[in-house]
């Protein structure tokens, strides 16, 4: 049977699988299919959706919410919603580290430059994401892709 534990075990190497592949081969054809091609944070994602059906559906739905602090504790109490508040980061974060590589590639923004950020986004989100817009302003898209940016 599974339980928020066996279920915890089995997402974070879905997550894990995908940093790896975003810091250590980032231009493999396999990093563009199951991360930047969204395989992996969507797979979370449905996974995050199932999740948060399964606890508004079961026995603690209806417990917390978000309009308090104490509201979000009382949420998180259930270990099937602290689940899906996981998996929520894990989705979200792998997301923006993909977003961070896709846009620093056509920048040419040097990837030793680029790993730092990937790291904090994995551990910490918003502080990767902001050091990485720190970065990205040193290196403006190219005249031509800015443009083929706004026609695709």
């Amino acid at each position: 049977m599974l339980t928020p534990d066996s279920a915890f075990q089995l997402v974070n190497p879905v997550a894990l699988i995908g940093w790896a592949l975003l810091v250590l081969a980032p231009r493999w054809r396999g990093t563009r299919a199951l991360v930047l091609g969204g395989v992996l944070p969507l797979l979370l994602a449905a996974t995050y959706a199932a999740l948060i059906t399964a606890h508004y559906l079961g026995p603690h739905g209806g417990e917390g919410g978000f309009g308090s602090l104490a509201e979000v504790a009382a949420l998180f109490r259930d270990p099937w919603a602290l689940l899906a508040g996981w998996v929520h980061y894990l989705c979200f974060d792998l997301w923006t580290g993909a977003w961070e590589l896709r846009d620093a590639q056509p920048r040419g923004v040097p990837h030793w430059l680029l790993v730092p950020c990937l790291l904090l986004t994995f551990l910490f989100g918003p502080v990767g994401l902001l050091l990485y817009f720190g970065i990205r302003q040193r290196y403006p898209l190219p005249a031509q892709a800015a443009v083929s940016s706004l026609t695709t």
